[in-house]
């Protein structure tokens, strides 16, 4: 079993239980009573229901097992527990990209939050790694299958 810390944000953490919540009395009491139904129909190999609520019935366990490790190795995002001035886990951190205009706003969190589209990266991104530690006004390089990439970091929150 991995034993990887997972941090999380307190929303982050109540993501996940809710989510597991979910899978484990909503989803999987449904998915059991669509094959009992399944397997009342007879042949199963040739029951395309049957086949069909099985493949999904491996990723919802393979999901709820997920769920409950990153659970057991969940580990609070304590902000204050980063150095004044410094970017790590749990800041907001302004950036702006070399010969770019318009500066960008990240959330660093934890790899089991990252959603890139919204704003948080993970600290194992190679931006969010990039930036860990460092302070405003810093310029740091981040390698992107383009070339190298290079952001002033302007505002820690």
């Amino acid at each position: 079993m991995d034993n990887k810390p997972v941090y999380l944000t307190p929303e982050g953490l109540e993501s996940l239980r809710a989510e597991l919540e979910e899978l484990v009395n909503v989803r999987r009491p449904a998915l059991v009573a669509r094959l009992t139904f399944a397997i009342k129909q007879g042949d199963l190999s040739e029951n395309a229901d049957y086949i069909t609520a099985k493949e999904e019935q491996g990723f919802l366990e393979g999901r709820i097992q997920e769920l409950q490790m990153m659970l057991r190795n969940a580990v609070l995002i304590d902000p204050s527990k980063t150095k004044p001035g410094r970017v790590g886990l749990g800041c907001q951190v302004t950036v702006l990209e070399e010969d770019y205009d318009e500066p960008e706003t990240y959330f660093v969190v934890g790899a089991a939050e990252a959603d890139p589209g919204n704003g948080k990266i993970s600290n194992e991104s190679p931006l969010g790694s990039a930036l860990l530690g460092h302070k405003v006004g810093d310029w740091v390089s981040v390698t992107a299958p383009a070339g190298k990439i290079r952001f002033r970091i302007q505002k820690i929150e």
